[in-house]
């Protein structure tokens, strides 16, 4: 289970860097789940690890949102 949210956090990160001149939802998603996994983090006493998971889980959301998106767009 670690191994797979390591992998997806470097997924989130490249996808943060490749969107980083324009707006997309995977800026938005991963903000909202960093912003919600530090306060989950402060409940469980680790801070770091709830803004990791949070982040990834939320950046995970916005590119499937973007993926989603740009799917509509095409038909």
């Amino acid at each position: 289970m670690i191994l797979i949210m390591n992998v997806l956090f470097i997924v989130v990160i490249l996808a943060l860097v490749i969107t980083f001149s324009s707006r997309s939802t995977i800026w938005g998603g991963a903000t909202w789940g960093l912003i919600i996994g530090v306060i989950v983090g402060l409940f469980i006493d680790d801070i770091f690890l709830g803004g990791k998971t949070g982040l990834t889980l939320g950046g995970i959301i916005g590119i499937i949102s973007e993926i989603l998106g740009k799917w509509s767009e095409k038909k």
